[in-house]
């Protein structure tokens, strides 16, 4: 069904497969979110859309519409954000050739953990970091759970909590892409940038709405009532979108991201959705233009 829009039910706009560092292949996460009752669900793998065409394809038999997307970590003044994308194109050729760059970094950096967590006595297998990846782009929740299948810890919790969460002795950053960039990335492959779990980095919304950010996640997981009720006011007050979505990457990974758990409004879903349909024009951002068109 995903060539049709539902008219109503719970959608999950935040979530990653095999393709980046999620657990399970692209179909696998569209049937287990069908099984849950997601009608509309966004695949936002980090640093790549290889993911989309067998998600679309996987939800054609299923009352499940996907839209396409990704996730940009970046950066600002305020430290990290991450910049979600949605509807971009999935096969834009200059979106796919620096998402491809990003991956590189990504696998450099992987290599640059595994050093730091040798020195302090945790010696993990590169090759095994990649097999347990399984050809997508590698991020920390694979080193999480390959610090679990040698027994240094007991699960992808305390892996993140000890060793690699920011601030942690494994902890290596990202090198950095501005959010200013990634929010262009987005726009010039036909895509809606929104802010994902922005509660530490509210101070940066006003720069990145005039860098065309269109849209917050106000709706997360790992957030009380008052959060999202906090951060709703703050998307209203700039005109935002509001989004939300679980932050999926699978089934043993982080018990306050399960796939679905997010009770994001359908009135909120519709305002997405009907941002899209209002047809594709070209906004400038001021960077190396590319093919792709946003709709505004």
């Amino acid at each position: 069904m995903s060539e049709g829009v539902p008219s109503c039910g719970h959608a999950d706009l935040h979530v990653h497969s095999s393709a980046s560092d999620g657990q399970l292949s692209p179909a696998e996460v569209v049937s287990l979110a069908a099984s849950k009752g997601v009608a509309v669900l966004s695949l936002t793998d980090h640093d790549s859309t290889e993911g989309v065409e067998e998600a679309i394809a996987a939800a054609r038999s299923l009352p499940l519409f996907v839209i396409p997307g990704v996730e940009l970590n970046a950066q600002t003044p305020h430290g990290e954000a991450h910049i979600l994308g949605y509807f971009v194109d999935p096969q834009d050729r200059l979106l796919l050739r620096r998402l491809n760059e990003r991956r590189n970094v990504r696998g450099r950096r992987a290599e640059l953990m595994l050093r730091r967590l040798a020195g302090i006595g945790y010696k993990l297998s590169l090759s095994r970091l990649q097999e347990i990846a399984e050809g997508g782009s590698i991020g920390r929740p694979h080193v999480a759970r390959a610090l679990v299948e040698a027994g240094y810890v007991q699960d992808v919790e305390e892996a993140f909590r000890r060793l690699i969460r920011k601030g942690a002795p494994g902890y290596v950053p990202t090198p950095v892409l501005s959010a200013a960039e990634a929010i262009a990335w987005v726009i010039e492959a036909g895509g809606i940038p929104t802010l994902a779990h922005p509660i530490q980095i509210t101070q940066a919304v006003n720069g990145l709405v005039k860098s065309g950010l269109q849209g917050l996640e106000v709706y997360y997981g790992a957030y009380s009532g008052e959060d999202m009720a906090f951060l709703a006011g703050l998307a209203d007050s700039f005109g935002l979108l509001r989004t939300g979505g679980s932050d999926f990457h699978g089934p043993s990974i982080l018990s306050s991201a399960e796939l679905g758990n997010v009770s994001l409004p359908w009135q909120d879903v519709e305002r997405l959705l009907r941002l899209r349909r209002q047809g594709p024009r070209r906004r400038a951002t001021g960077l190396q233009p590319g093919r792709g068109q946003i709709a505004v």
